[in-house]
């Protein structure tokens, strides 16, 4: 059970309750690995994937993941890193955002019925007395809920918090209890809840959750993490070329992150990646992208990748399958035909490209979002170090 753990160790941070899990791994009993999502507009990226890929590592040993949409908890909001109080969605929209949800997981875990199953906590809430749930708040503290630094700034800032986002680090807790939950594996953000986790299992006579908080990498920039509102992020449904494209921006010093915590390839040869230098940096970041997409989309894609990129910058040509956008019109402004080209990029995003000179149209640099441009037939954008597109008109 030793070589579990430390084959899980490879992207921990933090392990609670570790003498527990040796335990139960020891057990031969098939754990019950909590994965719990609120039903949020999923876009799931590979910093998301890394407590994925520890799940689909445990179901090839036997365990199950019981995948908890929290539908119920959705209608309450995760006030988890929020400065304000998060919209409730309509029963419809947390609906289409958990068959998203699904779609997107299966790409790492496996949804096969002996190692996976789906539970949705308004299976327990929707039938629970006001009696029974007023006694699991009567078993939290306000002191407990305002250790939590992000309530403690929401009122220090003098911004309002309501009852029910108080209430959500309780329901989800709970979860824990009424799922049988023996180990959940998450980022650091939502370590406070899952500890509540362990606090209802022990005061309601079930065995303690283990908790592994997992390694959190900054997004393709250096900075922040990954996120989609600072299109820093590489999406777990981006394209293989999407995805080797921005691993080869990243800055030089998060190729050995990037490789220990998103590849399988061995620490040693990542330890060799972290010491490159010069052109075998750009080799580092080719090694790196290779293993990435290989993992997602297979071997032989990720070649074929390699060589696009090796032709496309070695050689400094435009690839011969650009993807074709089709505008209307004769003449557009520069912004509207990246808009047009990148339908996912926020509008902040795309001036930040056109500000940084990152765009050309048919070889111009153009940096005027309002600069116009006339659509003769087969225009070429380029926009970023990695993407092309070819402009039709209507």
């Amino acid at each position: 059970m030793n070589a579990v753990i430390d084959r899980l160790r490879r992207t921990t941070d933090l392990i609670v309750g570790e003498d527990d899990l040796r335990e139960r791994l020891e057990s031969g009993r098939p754990l019950r690995i909590k994965y719990g999502v609120d039903c949020t507009a999923p876009d799931l990226h590979l910093g998301h994937a890394v407590n994925l890929w520890m799940m689909r590592q445990l179901q090839d040993l036997g365990h199950r993941v019981v995948f908890l949409l929290g539908d119920l908890t959705t209608r309450v909001g995760d006030p988890t890193g929020r400065s304000e109080t998060r919209p409730v969605l309509t029963p419809a929209q947390i609906d289409a955002n958990a068959a998203s949800f699904l779609e997107q997981v299966s790409l790492v875990l496996r949804t096969d019925p002996a190692v996976f199953e789906v539970r949705r906590n308004s299976e327990w809430y929707d039938a629970m007395p006001v009696a029974e749930l007023l006694s699991l708040f009567a078993q939290v503290t306000q002191a407990q809920l305002m250790s939590r630094d992000m309530f403690r700034d929401r009122v220090a800032a003098g911004r309002e918090i309501a009852v029910h986002e108080l209430v959500y680090p309780v329901l989800q807790g709970y979860d824990s209890f009424a799922m049988q939950s023996d180990l959940t594996i998450v980022g650091s953000d939502q370590l406070f809840n899952e500890q509540l986790g362990r606090h209802f299992q022990q005061r309601l006579g079930a065995p303690p959750q283990a908790v592994i908080t997992t390694t959190i990498t900054p997004g393709i920039d250096g900075r922040a993490k990954q996120s989609k509102s600072l299109n820093n992020y590489i999406g777990l449904t981006d394209s293989p070329r999407d995805k080797f494209g921005k691993l080869m921006s990243i800055p030089d010093s998060l190729v050995e992150p990037y490789a220990r915590v998103y590849t399988e390839l061995p620490l040693e040869t990542v330890a060799a990646l972290a010491d490159a230098t010069g052109p075998a940096a750009r080799d580092a970041k080719l090694r790196l992208a290779a293993a990435v997409v290989t993992r997602y989309h297979g071997a032989g894609i990720a070649k074929t990748e390699l060589d696009a990129f090796r032709h496309t910058f070695s050689e400094r040509s435009e690839p011969d399958d650009m993807p074709e956008v089709v505008v209307t019109g004769e003449v557009v402004t520069a912004f509207d035909l990246l808009r047009a080209a990148r339908p996912n990029d926020s509008n902040s995003a795309l001036r930040r490209l056109l500000q940084q000179g990152a765009v050309t149209i048919d070889g111009v640099r153009v940096d005027d979002p309002l600069a116009a441009v006339e659509l003769d037939a087969g225009v070429v954008l380029k926009s970023g170090a990695r993407t092309w597109h070819r402009i039709t008109r209507e």
